[in-house]
């Protein structure tokens, strides 16, 4: 088959983690990150769990870290050959230090400030032992970041505004680099000992990833506290049809055309349990429910709507009404 012509991908679209609780997976992300629920839907292939969707005041692309709550599932280990951490931007340098005040008030457990690649960081696990870390944007140039949740509990100023750079670590790295290279037309520009820092379409924060290379630790066990997938954005449509030639020009399998409804996809394992998906940046969260009250029912796609009785018998209810409430803003 001959390789296809593609345009760039535009940056990481979203991830997608697992958690043992859907209702403590809420109030983490809503009370301790500030982060807007944007959409309470349910697993498209596993009709009896949760999806849950944190992201920016409107759901843009490109902010939105997302959950799978399955029953029964097992803590995941992490290891070598997965998605290991996930990164969200902050506006400043300064917004680091509060956020520290933040978890120590919290009881967060959290490393510090650090600093990698010419950025300031701050590493942190919730309770599922799920890794993140928040990334200044202080000298950031390229991928524009989304827009604060303004009626959550963190001053607009310090607020999360969107995805940084996700880290994966892999213990074949030549492979994993030709492959981010040839395949996903990722660029190396820069190494700091085991860690190498690629990027794409306009660069930055939001169009990176950190590939660690370390084939000394155990392979890694998908579960909860671990990345199911990480996403990166494209256009439309013809994008997605044209990025699916293309994988399978270079011997990938793929998921082939999915309609996820909020957005289009394609799944493709681009190594052992590292799963990417390329998704569109649109439609989008807007489409079903009033801005206001963004992710307080339970949202279907058209789809699914047949089988909504069923559905909400088999979820248990989550009260994620948010509208009428009045968030502090903490300082």
């Amino acid at each position: 088959m001959e390789e296809c012509k593609v345009n760039e991908l535009k940056g990481i679209h979203h991830v997608t983690a697992i958690t043992s609780s859907a209702e403590k997976n809420y109030e983490f992300f809503t009370y301790v990150l500030g982060m807007r629920l944007v959409k309470k839907t349910v697993n498209q292939d596993d009709i009896q769990t949760y999806h849950l969707f944190f992201a920016d005041e409107t759901g843009n692309p490109g902010t939105d870290m997302t959950f799978f709550d399955f029953p029964g599932i097992p803590k995941g280990v992490h290891g070598t050959n997965e998605i290991s951490k996930t990164s969200f931007r902050v506006p400043s340098d300064e917004a680091l230090d509060y956020w520290v005040k933040r978890f120590d008030r919290l009881e967060i457990k959290h490393t510090g400030v650090k600093e990698q690649f010419g950025k300031k960081t701050l590493s942190f696990v919730d309770f599922d032992d799920q890794k993140y870390q928040l990334i200044s944007d202080e000298y950031n140039k390229g991928v524009e970041s989304g827009i604060p949740w303004r009626n959550g509990p963190v001053p607009t100023e310090y607020a999360i505004t969107g995805l940084g750079p996700i880290f994966v670590r892999i213990a074949e790295f030549a492979y994993f680099k030709e492959m981010m290279e040839k395949v996903l037309l990722f660029k190396e520009i820069d190494k700091e000992g085991s860690f190498h820092l690629f990027e794409v379409g306009e660069g930055g924060n939001g169009a990176q990833v950190i590939v660690e290379h370390n084939a000394v630790i155990p392979e890694a066990r998908q579960g909860f506290g671990t990345v199911h997938h990480t996403a990166f954005r494209i256009e439309d449509r013809v994008e997605l049809d044209e990025w699916d030639q293309r994988m399978q020009s270079f011997g990938f399998q793929t998921s082939g055309y999915v309609d996820r409804f909020f957005f289009k996809s394609l799944y493709t394992r681009v190594a052992p349990q590292i799963l990417f998906e390329l998704a569109t940046d649109g439609p989008g969260f807007l489409g079903d429910e009033p801005y206001e009250t963004l992710g307080e029912k339970l949202s279907l796609p058209p789809f699914l709507e047949s089988k909504r009785e069923q559905i909400e018998q088999s979820v248990r209810p989550i009260d994620t009404v948010r509208s009428t409430k009045n968030f502090s803003k903490e300082y």
